[in-house]
């Protein structure tokens, strides 16, 4: 752990929108400088709110925050000279290229001449965008988009770096790509970054350390590493042939938990998962326990623990139930700024 004060620190952050849609309730964060940091959780968790709040375009109900040293609510402005911000909709200019988009990024943050033009060259290179840089933003594909999106995050060379769902929409070729960009950045250039994400795969990936995010609160925070080895064992889940009710699940978890080496026990429909010392040598002793009780099993599975066993310990449910859930709501508006904050 680094023994310079944290790139961003927040504490109870509450935030409730108009008609009463609470956002947050009590969100706090620590994130180590030159880290990738990621907030997971599935869309209308409070992701983005909190990055909002974060980088000055929100203001919390109450709570305090700091960002590369500065307070959020006291010197706004000091925190937008040390931030660069990468929304999940890109904020280029369709139809200016490239190097114009940068070339104005540059000039809003101060630089002229010469060092402007290093600068643009710079990222162009450094994002593999040079021999695009004088075509159309509009032609670009949804990779090369988001690439330049994260080189105007960069221009004025911030402290701290915010990425609001960067992959989404992409293709898994462009999506592996902006990966290794993100993890450059973190570890080669001692960028402090901050990713808010809910793809389960991109946060065991890419993040140093993460909070998972589910209604507005951190649920539990750590390392991937740290998280899926807090949950002894393997994974085991089981497909039953039919559903079963309140009582039934109740009934089924103390047979499943009475068998020696089991641990706990999870419904979500008729899948149910269980963590057991060794999983491959449970399997028969489940299926049995669960044929005994009058409910029969029509697959089952071995694998070591993942981050959606760990959201699913700590949250009660499956991280696909909980976005369904969320996709069946109004999520809060993500971010509208792209680039540098201004």
């Amino acid at each position: 752990m680094s023994n310079r004060a944290p790139a961003v620190q927040a504490r109870d952050l509450t935030k409730t929108y108009p008609g009463g849609v609470t956002a947050l309730r009590g969100m706090d964060l620590t994130v180590e400088s030159g880290t990738v940091f990621g907030l997971l959780g599935p869309n209308g968790a409070g992701k983005s709110t909190t990055v909002k709040i974060l980088t000055t375009l929100a203001r919390p109900d109450s709570g305090t925050a700091t960002v590369a040293g500065h307070d959020v609510l006291d010197h706004p402005d000091r925190v937008r000279r040390a931030i660069g911000v990468v929304a999940q909709k890109s904020g280029a200019d369709p139809v200016a290229t490239g190097r114009e988009n940068l070339r104005l990024q540059a000039r809003l943050h101060g630089l002229r001449g010469a060092p402007l033009r290093e600068r643009v060259d710079a990222l162009l290179d450094r994002f593999r965008l040079t021999d695009a840089a004088d075509r159309q933003v509009r032609g670009y594909s949804g990779g090369m988009l988001r690439r330049l999106d994260v080189a105007l995050g960069l221009v004025h060379r911030p402290e701290v770096l915010f990425l609001d769902e960067p992959t989404t929409g992409l293709d898994p070729e462009a999506r592996a790509a902006m990966w290794d960009e993100i993890a450059r950045l973190a570890g080669e250039e001692g960028l402090t970054v901050l990713l808010t994400t809910h793809h389960l795969e991109e946060a065991d990936r890419l993040a140093a350390h993460i909070a998972v995010v589910d209604r507005g609160r951190v649920v539990v925070q750590g390392t991937p590493h740290a998280l899926k080895g807090e949950l002894r064992g393997d994974a085991v889940h089981m497909e039953l042939r039919e559903p079963v009710g309140e009582a039934g699940r109740t009934l089924l978890s103390g047979a499943l938990t009475a068998l020696p080496g089991v641990y706990e026990a999870f419904f979500d429909g008729r899948r149910v998962s269980v963590r057991a010392e060794d999983g491959a040598a449970a399997v028969p002793a489940l299926l049995a326990a669960l044929e005994r009780a009058g409910a029969g099993v029509a697959s089952a599975t071995v694998a070591r623990p993942s981050l959606d066993d760990v959201y699913l310990r700590y949250v009660g449910r499956r991280y696909a139930e909980a976005e369904a859930e969320a996709a069946a709501t109004d999520g809060t508006a993500g971010l509208t700024l792209a680039g540098g904050a201004r």
